[in-house]
């Protein structure tokens, strides 16, 4: 795929909008990916889900989300297992080849950094045949290091290629996010190192923006409005022979109190002027 052919829109960026609506918004735009997320899927339900994208000539690029891995109580480790089997499961029926996994912040009480990464390659250990069996790779994504208490200890992505390439890479990937990792003066050497080893599972976009709102999950940006040099990215993890959907994903109240197809429609031309 080349040009806005390989724009895909994740759910979450226009949540207002119902599944029927994200379906038919994204082929009347011209847009022919989209990223969903696990609850809205598993309310519609996921055959159903499978379906209506497919009437609407659209390809799900990935789903979100899977992990929290790092739970030190072996029922909570079983119950988090059972969890991303059925992840794996709706994946599957989707359509998807892409599982993006929230790995898990630090247990309560605990500051063993070391130890929760641990329990994450365990966990993924476990995982990682049966979504072979799936037809579905695990995506680790590593997530800003703001996160790493309470979400994910997997803070940069030669962290997440740590884990990653303990397994063969058609069962576990790592995703590219630019919020997360525009800061990292060492992402470029790490792009190329997860393009050699066909590691790279998704790539996502979401600006940068201060100041942070409170509770910092909804501070993602519009493309172009923030701090990170989405040109920059693409052309990097393009150089790596990618040439998969790139994945807008921004949690943003903003965006969500306006018309969805205005949204979609700003984060086209964004795309253009500022990806392309």
């Amino acid at each position: 795929m080349t040009g806005l052919a390989r724009l895909s829109l994740n759910q979450e960026t226009i949540k207002q909008w119902s599944l029927p609506e994200l379906a038919e918004g994204c082929a009347k735009a011209g847009v022919r990916g989209v990223g969903l997320w696990r609850a809205p899927v598993q309310e519609y339900g996921p055959e159903r889900a499978a379906r209506l994208v497919r009437d609407a000539g659209l390809t799900v690029t990935s789903l979100c989300r899977g992990g929290f891995f790092t739970a030190i109580d072996p029922a909570a480790r079983a119950a988090a297992l059972d969890d991303n089997r059925a992840a794996l499961d709706e994946a599957a029926t989707l359509g998807t080849d892409t599982l993006v996994l929230v790995s898990g912040g630090l247990p309560e009480g605990s500051r063993d950094l070391a130890g929760a990464r641990e329990r994450i390659a365990d966990a993924l250990g476990d995982l990682a045949p049966y979504a072979a069996e799936r037809g579905v790779r695990l995506a680790i994504e590593p997530l800003h290091p703001m996160y790493a208490a309470d979400r994910c200890v997997v803070s940069t992505l030669a962290q997440a290629l740590d884990l990653a390439e303990r397994f063969p890479a058609d069962r576990v990937g790592v995703v590219v996010d630019t919020y997360h990792l525009w800061w990292d003066d060492t992402v470029a050497a790490q792009i190329e190192r997860a393009g050699r080893g066909g590691r790279i599972a998704s790539f996502q976009l979401a600006d940068w923006i201060t100041p942070l709102p409170e509770g910092v999950l909804l501070g993602r940006g519009q493309l172009g409005d923030g701090s990170v040099d989405f040109r920059w990215f693409r052309e990097r993890v393009d150089a790596t022979g990618f040439d998969g959907p790139i994945e807008v994903e921004i949690f943003n109240p903003g965006l969500w109190a306006r018309d969805g197809s205005e949204v979609l429609a700003e984060i086209a031309e964004r795309y253009r002027t500022h990806v392309l």
